[in-house]
C-alpha cells in the first residue's frame, strides 16, 4: 500500500513525482526516494502482468495500435551468455548520381515567342549620379518613394455639395471683341469674377479668420477622412505645414481683385507644391473639402451665393497653380537630388555647406530654395544660395541651427559629405536689376549675409561698371561674424564695394559699429536713388524697411523675401 503521508502527483506525460500535501508534515529526502523506487516497481511489474494477459486474451485479433502517449516498443533484450546469430549483409546502398537525369521534354507544343519588348524612352532629366553614400531613404521601390509618387484621388469623395466643383480645363479661345462679354454657354462656376464674388469673400473671410484654427483642422481632417491618399504628400509631424496650404488658400481668395499679382504669386506656389507630388487631380478633392470648412464656420454669412463665389474664386486659384506647374514640367523636374560634398562650422550652431546637384539647377544670386533632409522626409525649409552661381554648379548655403529646427539642426549637427538632400526649385525676388545700374545697398543680417554675399559676386562677375554698394553686416556678438573676413577680401579686390560691421551686442571687432543695424543704416543716410536690399531675422526686415522709407529710398526699390518659414528650422 501507498504510504499516507506522501501522494504521487502526475507531473507530465510518462512521468511522475513526490509531492507533499498541505497539512502533512514533510518526509526525510530518503524516506521518499525509497517510497519512490518501491512503488515505480509495483507500478511497473503491475503494468507488465496486465499487458501480458491481454495479449493472450486477445489471440489473433487485430493489434491494438499504439497510444501517443505509449512508450515505445524497445529491442528484446539478448543474454549474455545466449548464442548470437549472425545477419546476412545489407547491400550497399546505390550511388547517387551527382547531376540529376535530364527530364524529358513534355509533348505540348512551345508557344510562340514574344515580341520583344519596346525599350522605355529615356527621362527628359537624367541624373550624374544614381547612388551615394547617405542616399538611404529615395530609391526605386522604397517605402518613401511609393510615397512620394503621388496617386491618383478617389472619385466621389467627399460628398459633393449643392454646386460641383469643376475642373479647371484651359479656356477656348475667343475673339478680343467676345473676351469683354461674359461666355453665356460656360456654367456658373466657370463665369468670371464679379465685384460682388470679391465682397462676398472678404466678408466670409472677416468671419472665418477668428477661428482659423478651427477651420483649418476641419479641413484637414476632411481631406484625410475622405481623400487618405493625399496623406502622403504632407509630413508625419503637421504642427508647421498645417496652416500653411489653407492661409495660402485665404490669402490668395483676398487678393481675388488684383489678377497680376495673384499670378506671380500663386505661379510660384504651383512650381513649388510639384516637389510635393502634387498632381492635377488633387486640387478638385482639396477645393470641396475647402468649402465645406468654409461653409461650416463663417455662419450667417454662408449661403448660395457665397458658396458660388468661393467656388469661382478656387477654380481661378487653381488653374493658375496648374498652368504653372505644367509649363515648369517641361522644362525642369520636380525635384533636384544634392550630394553634399563640403560641410564648414563657422561658429558652434552655422555651418557652411556646399552641395552637389545631380543635374544642372538654375537660379539668380538673391533667391532662395527649399531643402529636405533624408531625416525629416516631407519636411522643407527654405535656405538663400550663399554664392553666385558658379561654373563648376556647386551650391553654397549657410543654415543656422535654431531652437527645436528640425532641417536646420540636422544640416548643422549631423549633415556629412556623402549625404544626399532634395532641393525644390529656385524661388523669390530678391534679384538685382543690372540694366538699371543703380547704386546698391544691402542689409544683412546674421545668416541672411548669404544673398547679400551672392549678389555682391553676381555684380562683381558681370564685369559692367557699377557705382557704389554698401553693405552693413549685422550680428548681436562678435563671434557671430562669421563672414567679415570673406566680405574684407572682397571689398579689397573690388574699389566699389564697402563692408561695414555693426554689432547690437558686446565683443571686440576693428572698425565696427554699435547698434541695431536698421538703425545705424539710417544714420548713414539718405538713401535716396538706392536700390536696396534686406535679408534676415523678419523683425530686422520690418524695422529696415520702415527706416528705409524715410531714408528715401522709394518703395518699389525695396527688395526682400520676407518668407514667414524662411527663419523657422
Amino acid at each position: 500500500m501507498k504510504s499516507r503521508r506522501t501522494l504521487l502527483v502526475r507531473t507530465g506525460h510518462g512521468s511522475a513525482g513526490a509531492a507533499s500535501v498541505p497539512g502533512l508534515p514533510e518526509l526525510p529526502a530518503d524516506a521518499v526516494a525509497d517510497t519512490m523506487a518501491h512503488v515505480t516497481a509495483e507500478v511497473t511489474a503491475a503494468g507488465m502482468s496486465a499487458g501480458m494477459a491481454a495479449a493472450r486474451a486477445a489471440g489473433a485479433g487485430p493489434e491494438r495500435p499504439p497510444m501517443p502517449l505509449d512508450p515505445p516498443d524497445l529491442p528484446p533484450q539478448i543474454p549474455a551468455e545466449a548464442p548470437t546469430a549472425v545477419l546476412p549483409a545489407l547491400p550497399a546502398p546505390p550511388v547517387r548520381p551527382v547531376r540529376p537525369p535530364a527530364v524529358p521534354a513534355p509533348n505540348c507544343p512551345e508557344p510562340p515567342a514574344e515580341p520583344p519588348a519596346v525599350p522605355p524612352a529615356a527621362p527628359a532629366f537624367r541624373p550624374l549620379f544614381t547612388d551615394a553614400p547617405g542616399l538611404n531613404w529615395a530609391g526605386p521601390g522604397d517605402s518613401w518613394t511609393r510615397a512620394w509618387a503621388a496617386q491618383e484621388p478617389a472619385e466621389g469623395r467627399p460628398a459633393q455639395l449643392s454646386a460641383p466643383l469643376a475642373v479647371p480645363l484651359p479656356a477656348p479661345d475667343r475673339s478680343a471683341s467676345d473676351r469683354s462679354a461674359p461666355d453665356r454657354s460656360a456654367s456658373p462656376v466657370e463665369q468670371p469674377l464679379t465685384v460682388r464674388d470679391v465682397e462676398l469673400i472678404r466678408a466670409s473671410l472677416a468671419v472665418v479668420e477668428p477661428v482659423a484654427d478651427r477651420a483649418t483642422a476641419h479641413f484637414y481632417a476632411l481631406i484625410f477622412l475622405h481623400h487618405p491618399e493625399v496623406r502622403a504628400l504632407f509630413p508625419a509631424a503637421m504642427d508647421v505645414q498645417r496652416d500653411r496650404l489653407f492661409r495660402a488658400l485665404l490669402a490668395a481668395a483676398r487678393a481675388a481683385d488684383d489678377p497680376a499679382g495673384l499670378r506671380v504669386h500663386l505661379g510660384a506656389l504651383g512650381r513649388g507644391h510639384r516637389r510635393y507630388g502634387t498632381l492635377t487631380g488633387h486640387y478638385g478633392p482639396v477645393g470641396e473639402c475647402l468649402v465645406q470648412a468654409l461653409a461650416r464656420y463663417a455662419g450667417s454669412r454662408w449661403d448660395a451665393e457665397t458658396e458660388l463665389a468661393w467656388r469661382r474664386v478656387y477654380r481661378l486659384v487653381s488653374s493658375i497653380m496648374i498652368e504653372a506647374a505644367e509649363d515648369a514640367a517641361r522644362t525642369s523636374p520636380p525635384w533636384w537630388q544634392g550630394e553634399v560634398v563640403r560641410h564648414e562650422r563657422r561658429t558652434r550652431d552655422v555651418a557652411v555647406i556646399t552641395v552637389r546637384p545631380d543635374q544642372a539647377y538654375p537660379y539668380r544670386a538673391g533667391q532662395y530654395t527649399s531643402l529636405e533632409t533624408p531625416w525629416w522626409p516631407r519636411v522643407w525649409r527654405h535656405f538663400s544660395f550663399a554664392s553666385a552661381p558658379r561654373p563648376d554648379g556647386l551650391l553654397t548655403f549657410h543654415v543656422k541651427a535654431v531652437q527645436a529646427g528640425w532641417v536646420s539642426n540636422a544640416l548643422v549637427h549631423r549633415a556629412a559629405p556623402g549625404d544626399v538632400l532634395r532641393l525644390g526649385p529656385a524661388a523669390g525676388t530678391m534679384t538685382a536689376d543690372h540694366v538699371a545700374g543703380a547704386d546698391l545697398l544691402c542689409l544683412g543680417g546674421g545668416t541672411g549675409i548669404a544673398p547679400i554675399r551672392a549678389l555682391v559676386e553676381e555684380v562683381a562677375e558681370r564685369g559692367t561698371p557699377v557705382g557704389a554698394v554698401d553693405v552693413f553686416y549685422g550680428a548681436r556678438r562678435a563671434g557671430d561674424l562669421y563672414e567679415l573676413d570673406g566680405l574684407d577680401e572682397l571689398a579689397r579686390r573690388l574699389p566699389w564695394l564697402t563692408v561695414r560691421p555693426v554689432l547690437s551686442g558686446t565683443g571686440p571687432v576693428e572698425g565696427a559699429l554699435t547698434g541695431e543695424l536698421p538703425e545705424v543704416v539710417g544714420r548713414f543716410g539718405p538713401w535716396a536713388g538706392r536700390e536696396a536690399f534686406l535679408s534676415g531675422p523678419p523683425a530686422m526686415v520690418r524695422r529696415g524697411v520702415g527706416v528705409l522709407l524715410r531714408s528715401g529710398v522709394a518703395a518699389e526699390r525695396i527688395r526682400h523675401d520676407l518668407v514667414g518659414d524662411l527663419a523657422a528650422g
